[in-house]
């Protein structure tokens, strides 16, 4: 048995898993964000309770840069305490288990390889669509993670007047256009039809990030998650229009486009890593 821990700025999700399945899992709120000892009393206090099983290890993913080796978080996202936290050392001496840390995406890409939508693929590209555009990245079946842990971050690439992310995620939505993507998905889900125009302009500029997935990695697979996917039916016609224009269409051709199912599966991938010496 292994713990898995999704570590996000606004809930905590810990799981204790067993032959791939999630045998106890706990959910909460993140409380006293701005309050490193807090945040880390919470943490370890949700964890605690599973160390009482036959446990081998625990994987964490976290919303930030990571130093694998180290065992070392940075600047994690919306949780503003958390600067550098040595998270690696401070939860291998309190709970004198083994701990793997990795970026929150590439546990998404990892979870949907070994358990998800992505299950039997080699090459697979895991596309986190919601405040950011993060992708985690699976090569031969290992996961992938380059030097600084920031392979993937196509969100971050030039694009137009900004990068992609700024056209590619919740920032399309409030930036630009001044609504939500919740909003505009319950105003397509109706036939408003300024949401689904949105949604359609939303797609032509996903189709320019999936395109740049497939000259950097040329994935067998791209899996699409986060808050955003959840509308891919009104975005993916003009994301496929956007993308026919690609230079290989062998390559679209055998492009095989997923939506997640699974909302643990960067749980799941977490606690992946305890078996997967990155």
């Amino acid at each position: 048995m292994t713990i898995g821990v999704d570590l996000g700025g606004t809930n905590v999700r810990v799981g204790l898993v067993e032959h791939d399945i999630i045998t106890h899992q706990i959910n909460r709120a993140l409380q006293q964000k701005e309050s490193l000892p807090a945040t880390l009393s919470q943490l370890i206090a949700l964890i605690k309770p599973l160390t009482n099983y036959a446990v081998s290890g625990i994987g964490i993913g976290v919303p930030s840069v990571v130093d694998i080796e180290g065992g070392i978080v940075y600047n994690v996202a919306n949780i503003s305490s958390w600067e550098e936290v040595a998270l690696r050392d401070i939860l291998e001496n309190e709970f004198n288990l083994p701990v793997f840390i990795n970026n929150d995406v590439n546990c998404f890409a990892l979870g949907e390889h070994r358990f998800g939508m992505a299950k039997g693929y080699s090459s697979v590209v895991g596309m986190a669509i919601g405040t950011g555009l993060g992708s985690g990245v699976i090569i031969d079946n290992q996961l992938y993670v380059g030097s600084n842990c920031g392979a993937g971050e196509i969100g971050l690439l030039p694009y137009l007047d900004k990068n992609i992310e700024s056209y590619a995620s919740t920032h399309f939505f409030e930036a630009i256009h001044g609504t939500t993507a919740l909003d505009t998905h319950q105003a397509a889900r109706l036939g408003g039809k300024q949401a689904l125009a949105l949604w359609s302009e939303f797609g032509k500029h996903f189709g320019n990030a999936v395109k740049a997935v497939l000259y950097t990695y040329d994935p067998e697979v791209i899996v699409l998650g986060g808050s955003i996917a959840k509308a891919y039916p009104f975005f993916k016609a003009s994301m496929l229009e956007s993308m026919a224009d690609f230079a290989y269409p062998v390559t679209l051709r055998r492009l095989k486009i997923f939506q997640s199912q699974n909302e643990n599966i960067a749980l799941l991938g977490a606690a992946a890593l305890v078996r997967q010496l990155v």
